[in-house]
């Protein structure tokens, strides 16, 4: 199971947690995981490399674990960048969720 802790602050996403290996499928061979991961970390790297955001991040791929936080002192332009590219995010995750709810958890505070 994967879990998944969607801060909002403002109605703004400012803080993403992922834990835990969702369990679909052999290691290696989980495409539930493997689309999970690749959508929060294109939404990682669009706030790194496209919005040019200086994001702090822990990511351990043995525990299966990625968080990563808005600084507290981001321009307003930035953090409507921002907000694009992780509104995408919690789309992508949230349909995923639809179909694959035993396998992931998803909370969004």
């Amino acid at each position: 199971m994967t879990d998944i802790i969607i801060t909002k602050n403002a109605n703004r996403i400012v803080k993403v947690e992922c834990s835990g290996h969702t369990g679909y499928g052999e290691h290696g061979e989980d495409i539930v995981c493997a689309a999970l991961s690749s959508i929060v970390q294109t939404a990682l790297l669009g706030l790194l490399t496209v919005a040019k955001i200086k994001i702090d991040f822990d990511r351990n791929d043995d525990e299966g674990k990625l968080t990563f936080s808005l600084p507290k002192d981001i321009s307003e332009q930035k953090m409507h960048d921002a907000s694009v590219i992780l509104d995408t995010m919690l789309c992508g995750i949230s349909d995923l969720y639809e179909g694959f709810s035993d396998f992931i958890n998803l909370e969004v505070i």
